[in-house]
């Protein structure tokens, strides 16, 4: 049991990506980029009622515009509606981001 254990970690390896440095603004993924039709203001305070209803989850929303769902939905709250960068590993079947760190973007 061990031993195929120990031969299936590569393979979950090979699952996700590499880890790499994401920049963007944090929001939910019910308004995505735009929070004027929920009139809720400002921003980061309808990011979090979006995520405390449980219509939303916390993301993130690239310089690209795509929209990333994190998989830490405690730590991203302190930073919604802010710029921040990432070190995370994207889940590519799922779309969802491991954050390892997060911090305010320079």
């Amino acid at each position: 049991m061990r031993r195929l254990l120990w031969m299936s970690l590569p393979l979950l390896a090979l699952a996700q990506g590499p880890v790499r440095e994401y920049r963007g603004v944090i929001t939910d993924t019910m308004c995505g980029a735009g929070h004027a039709h929920m009139g809720i203001q400002p921003d980061e305070k309808c990011v979090r009622e979006c995520v405390k209803t449980g219509k939303g989850k916390y993301a993130l929303i690239d310089d690209r515009g795509t929209m990333m769902v994190l998989s830490d939905q405690q730590a991203p709250e302190r930073f919604a509606a802010k710029r921040v960068r990432i070190r995370s590993v994207l889940y590519e079947k799922t779309g969802i981001l491991r954050a390892d760190s997060m911090a305010p973007a320079n």
